[in-house]
């Protein structure tokens, strides 16, 4: 298991009070909403009085930032802490188990999510023209990178733009791209732009993955998927698992077990509709590998789920 995040440390005043701001703006958004889904399409807000249980879900390619807590994101058996000091970057879709683990009423945890669009990111490479990839790319499709000051200027800039919703369609798309230069221009650059780079090996995953959400109720043939991504099986299944931490199959299996519990939840439908719903043919495999995931079977990881937002 590695820790994927950085210490903390000193850092220059002017940072500190930009964060201040920024925290000051989201906390002022979420006083009555934990999490907002804002006038921009692309931004979420996130307010938590308090430390939260693992939650499995697949994280879409974004940027998860925060200005107050602290939270851990385990993707296969890399774990990934970070916090004010340090951002999140995922690339793909990637299936996680994430907590917040500094939180409290007096001081909450307050963070943004930026989600990001892999045709802006691509033209914003095409544009701003940043320097070659290097000969050795990375591999995980997640990454922690350092907070700077142009980043939190303009995400903070994006979020004002709030309180000018008449002003939103022509300026938000704008700082969108600022931030997605200062993303492909910083530490972690190289994370997007393997994914955006036409023929990378990245975009050739990226591409499959697209083609396993589309098609993961049916019978896997991993030469099929491998096809979309125009590679061998041995050098599919070879760099799948270096950026999402997982085979094509157990990729498969988190997308199938989501959607069922996702039916579960809207109702109407019983563990063994569900099962068949997104392609298992044997029921008991289907709840063993459900409370495998979510730790427990699924009626009561229903109830439980329905408990905790008073239903």
């Amino acid at each position: 298991m590695t820790d994927q995040g950085a210490s903390r440390r000193v850092e220059p005043e002017d940072i500190k009070v930009a964060r201040e701001g920024l925290a000051e703006s989201i906390a002022r958004r979420t006083a009555v909403c934990d999490v907002l889904d804002t006038a921009i399409p692309a931004l979420t807000l996130v307010r938590r009085g308090e430390p939260t249980a693992q939650t499995c879900y697949v994280h879409e390619p974004s940027l998860c930032c925060i200005v107050q807590g602290a939270k851990r994101v385990y993707l296969g058996e890399d774990v990934y802490q970070y916090d004010p000091y340090n951002y999140l970057i995922t690339s793909v879709d990637l299936p996680v188990m994430s907590q917040i683990v500094e939180a409290s009423p007096e001081t909450p945890y307050l963070g943004l999510v930026l989600r990001l669009d892999q045709r802006e990111v691509a033209q914003t490479v095409v544009d701003s023209k940043p320097p070659p990839l290097p000969e050795r790319q990375t591999n995980r499709a997640m990454a922690v990178g350092r907070v700077t000051l142009p980043l939190l200027d303009a995400l903070q800039r994006l979020v004002a733009l709030l309180d000018e919703p008449e002003s939103i369609p022509a300026l938000a798309p704008l700082v969108y791209r600022e931030i997605l230069f200062r993303l492909l221009t910083g530490d972690q650059g190289a994370r997007l732009r393997q994914i955006a780079a036409a023929g990378s090996r990245g975009s050739q995953i990226a591409v499959a993955i697209d083609w396993l959400k589309g098609h993961f109720k049916e019978a896997l043939r991993v030469e099929e998927v491998a096809e979309q991504a125009r590679m061998s099986v041995s050098t599919f299944h070879r760099h799948f698992r270096e950026l999402t931490a997982m085979s094509p199959l157990q990729y498969q299996k988190w997308l199938r077990l989501h959607e069922a519990r996702r039916l579960l939840l809207a109702g109407g439908i019983d563990a063994a509709g569900a099962a068949f719903a997104v392609g298992y043919e044997s029921h008991s495999q289907f709840n063993r590998e459900y409370s495998r995931l979510f730790g427990a079977p699924p009626l009561r990881d229903i109830k439980s789920l329905r408990r905790l937002a008073g239903d």
